[in-house]
């Protein structure tokens, strides 16, 4: 069989069931850092993996997206092994994304009075490090796997696994532990070189590599906003019996889906009518702004917050930040020479601060139109003006960056965080990035609303994504407030609209890969089909479409 090793250029022959890493030691791969596992025709697969016929192969390290994910998927399972070897009873959850680790509780247990079993965890998670114990994959059949979770205390997977349809399997071992993971893993724990475990409120905070630099740890950045709002969506999560994703097929099954669509919207417009509340208090705010990264539903939040600003006898206008946009062949280029939308200076900083002068002191304003299609700005006639009782808001990616509204007064303003904070597992130990949930809302967006397909998106994501690490999350602790645009059903929503999507997706791209993970975590989830009961002025129509706003 022809293989082709992407990694070298080169083209070999091998023997029938011939193992990946047999194939890395005969091309003689080097990567900076240890090979993790490969990309085999755009498929992500471990390195015991057998070739049974002609493939193009890539094999990757932690530097890779891929790897970094097989990376952190071993490191749990290493932490999960350490806490059942220490405390054989103990519940371990992994539960959010923030300061730039994981955070981790153990149930029952306050662990910020606890610092030496932190200690001691750490300690024990070296030691099977540093016996480079191998994690061995087994299929199984799905009714085994059921008796094996049921028998070692692992209710939410094996309830998940009654509701799925697959007659086989995947599980992974580690010593005498048996695991279930939605993603491969890496040979063996003494692949794992750099992790810390540090105490983080009332659990602990699972450190972990810089993607750029994988030598070093990620710096520990506090951020006692986000961790209280995921803490607080958390809370909701459990009084509604969708902390997972078996609970939440559980709802759909028995038809419930309905009521938990009503109450999740009902929690989004008591929110949003809250911060509408705090806002009037303050008596002199003059301009919110209203931030967060892409598909985070800025546009229908700021649109819902204008309602209810009104209620409380103010008087709002909005302003697109995408209005603002310099003209594309003004517009700066990332380092992949591609436009880059997510720097400030892809704004018009003093027309934005000149324009908000003028409307604060009663004058009436041209407003500014951008084209994207032929990325040039225009003005259509539209005019705009204000009095001592307007609030103008203004909502965009970059509305939280100092430098935008750096010669605006602070005591004019009230910032405003937003993101699609997904609190959803698959189950304690595999958890939901929340840049999923965005990334599937802007794919069907991209596709309905802009004629994009799902393949220009994920090509595009990376560049988003870097551009957010760089010009959007820094700054989301300076807010004043976070709004957590996720709702609880939705992803059981969007699975219909980007199944499709995703399955358009040739095999021959690298974006393949990524369309296969989102397939796989999708497909856990039940299809709700009532969505009827999804309101007209719901966050999730600006992406699905039937809103009855104007965009």
């Amino acid at each position: 069989m022809e293989i082709v090793c992407k990694n070298t250029n080169q083209n070999k022959d091998f023997g029938f069931g011939t193992r990946l890493n047999e194939i890395a030691e005969d091309f003689g791969i080097s990567l900076k850092y240890p090979i993790l596992g490969a990309l085999v025709d755009n498929e992500i697969k471990e390195l015991l993996y057998r070739i049974y016929k002609p493939h193009i192969i890539k094999f990757i390290d932690i530097t890779n997206k891929d790897g970094v994910r097989m990376y952190f998927r071993s490191l749990y399972f290493v932490l999960m092994k350490a806490v059942k070897d220490i405390m054989p009873d103990a519940d371990l959850m992994i539960e959010h994304s923030v300061s730039k680790g994981y955070f981790c509780e153990i149930k029952g247990l306050n662990l910020s009075k606890n610092d030496s079993l932190i200690a001691e965890i750490k300690l024990q998670m070296q030691k099977i490090i540093d016996s480079d114990i191998p994690f061995e994959r087994k299929d199984i059949l799905n009714s085994e796997a059921i008796e094996i979770f049921e028998a070692n205390n692992f209710p939410e997977k094996a309830k998940l696994f009654k509701q799925s349809p697959a007659l086989y399997t995947v599980v992974y071992t580690l010593d005498n532990m048996i695991d279930y993971f939605y993603g491969c893993l890496i040979p063996s724990t003494g692949y794992l070189f750099n992790f810390d475990l540090i105490p983080l409120y009332d659990g602990m905070l699972l450190k972990i590599p810089q993607s750029k630099n994988p030598d070093k740890l990620e710096p520990f950045l506090k951020q006692d906003k986000m961790f209280d709002i995921l803490e607080e969506h958390k809370h909701w999560v459990k009084v509604l019996n969708t902390a997972n994703v078996g609970r939440l097929n559980e709802q759909i099954i028995t038809g419930n889906e309905g009521e938990l669509i009503k109450i999740s919207e009902a929690l989004h417009e008591k929110k949003i009518a809250e911060i509408a509340d705090k806002i009037k208090s303050k008596g002199n705010i003059k301009l919110i702004l209203v931030a967060g990264p892409s598909s985070s539903g800025k546009t229908t939040f700021s649109k819902r917050l204008a309602v209810q600003l009104q209620v409380a006898h103010l008087k709002p206008i909005q302003i697109s930040l995408d209005n603002y946009f310099v003209n594309r062949d003004d517009t700066p280029v990332d380092e992949t020479g591609e436009y880059d939308f997510e720097t400030p200076e892809a704004i018009d900083i003093e027309l934005f601060t000149k324009n908000f002068n003028e409307l604060k002191e009663g004058k009436e304003i041209d407003i500014p139109k951008f084209n994207f299609e032929t990325g040039k700005r225009f003005y259509d006639g539209s005019t705009m003006q204000a009095d001592d009782e307007t609030i103008i808001i203004a909502e965009g990616i970059h509305a939280l960056n100092p430098k935008l509204t750096l010669n605006i007064d602070k005591e004019f303003k009230y910032k405003i965080y937003i993101s699609a904070l997904t609190q959803i597992g698959i189950d304690g130990h595999n958890r939901i990035p929340t840049t999923d949930n965005r990334l599937l809302r802007r794919i069907i967006r991209d596709n309905k609303y802009r004629g994009y397909s799902a393949y220009e998106t994920l090509k595009r994501w990376d560049s988003v994504r870097r551009g957010e690490e760089r010009n959007i999350f820094p700054f989301q602790e300076e807010a004043d407030i976070m709004f957590n645009s996720a709702l609880l059903y939705e992803l059981a929503v969007l699975k219909k609209y980007a199944e499709p999507l995703l399955k358009s997706i040739c095999q021959k791209y690298a974006e393949y890969a990524e369309s296969k993970r989102l397939l796989k975590f999708l497909s856990y989830f039940k299809d709700i089909n009532k969505e009827n009961e999804i309101p007209p002025t719901s966050i999730l129509r600006e992406f699905l479409g039937e809103s009855t706003f104007h965009y």
